[in-house]
């Protein structure tokens, strides 16, 4: 499979935490030939599920976050003017005037209030604006509660370099789909849960319940990351294009130290190219899979960002190819 293939795919598919219908059911579609078996759990979680043939065998969950950052609409003026409240952490500078598109399709534009300084931007100072006469004709196309997200897409860059979004996270959920195709024949000594989760961008809540009712023995998160290779940004180890990043730790979760060390052993190994990650800030869906039930091991294999939550997230395919084939390694090494 594809990555940048299969990002263009899922990078064009809207889905704001909540609200995942859509996405869903295109990773059901693409996952499906590679499990046994594909169900929805009460929140909303994608579960694909590769078994083991020993009935007794251990579990490893593989988790990455289908949902994205967006608005939802809270009322329209009578000038046919859309005022929204934001899902997720929005940056607004990185959102205004930005082209963005509803559930239904609906296409319009996010701006500020006419002479609202940078300074001053507040979600109540902004609004968008589709093109309706008035609040008769905005009605037609658009209702309360209903969601709008910057229009996503993917686009290459330089060598392996891409931008984009929603690449936070739907290059974790593409490296899932590729590390499931390439362990589709194989024979494997754990039962695999392939986990596509809701709600991560408003405080990683459906990971939770989906790793309570799986209880794995170990689990691997995928989801972005910071870098620190770009002008003025703040010292960190992780840059594009030095392979797949091992987190130790971010604000949310301390790694298990037996994971982290056979992911870095491996990765030396089978020459995939590593970097180790420490997070200063942010979470990820690891916490709440170390922490669910009576716990798992719990890594994290992250992708590496740059200008995270905006219509133009960086990131090199190279390091999402690393995180495919160190995330292989590990799972063959569980018996």
């Amino acid at each position: 499979m594809n990555l940048y293939t299969t990002l263009q795919k899922l990078c064009t598919c809207p889905s704001v935490s909540g609200r995942e219908e859509s996405i869903r059911e295109l990773l059901r579609e693409l996952i499906s030939s590679f499990v046994d078996e594909v169900s929805v759990d009460n929140l909303g979680n994608l579960i694909a599920r590769k078994k083991a043939k020993n009935a007794k065998a251990k579990k490893v969950m593989l988790c990455a976050h289908m949902d994205e950052i967006g608005f939802l609409v809270t009322f329209i003026e009578d000038n046919g003017m859309i005022r929204v409240a934001p899902v997720g952490g929005i940056s607004l500078s990185a959102a205004a005037y930005s082209e963005v598109v509803s559930e239904k399709r609906v296409a319009g534009v996010i701006v500020p209030e006419s002479k609202t300084k940078p300074k001053e931007y507040a979600i109540d100072k902004f609004y968008v604006d589709i093109g309706a006469k008035d609040r008769k004709s905005a009605e037609r196309k658009v209702s309360i509660g209903d969601f709008f997200v910057v229009r996503g897409g993917v686009r290459r860059l330089a060598g392996n370099r891409i931008c984009g979004r929603p690449l936070d996270d739907r290059i974790g959920c593409a490296i899932l789909l590729s590390l499931a195709e390439r362990l589709a024949s194989v024979e494997t000594a754990c039962d695999i849960y392939y986990v596509f989760s809701v709600q991560e961008e408003v405080g990683c809540r459906g990971a939770l319940p989906a790793a309570f009712g799986i209880s794995p023995d170990v689990s691997l998160c995928f989801d972005v990351t910071g870098t620190g290779d770009t002008p003025g940004a703040d010292p960190m180890a992780c840059a594009l294009g030095k392979g797949a990043a091992v987190k130790i730790k971010d604000s949310s979760v301390i790694c298990h130290e037996e994971v982290v060390a056979t992911l870095c052993s491996l990765a030396e190994t089978h020459k995939i190219p590593y970097q180790r990650e420490i997070l200063l800030y942010g979470g990820t869906d690891t916490a709440p899979m170390q922490l669910s039930g009576s716990g798992s091991r719990a890594g994290a294999l992250s992708i590496p960002c740059r200008y995270i939550h905006s219509a133009v997230e960086t990131c090199d395919l190279g390091d999402a190819e690393a995180c495919v084939s160190l995330a292989e390694q590990f799972v063959l090494t569980l018996k």
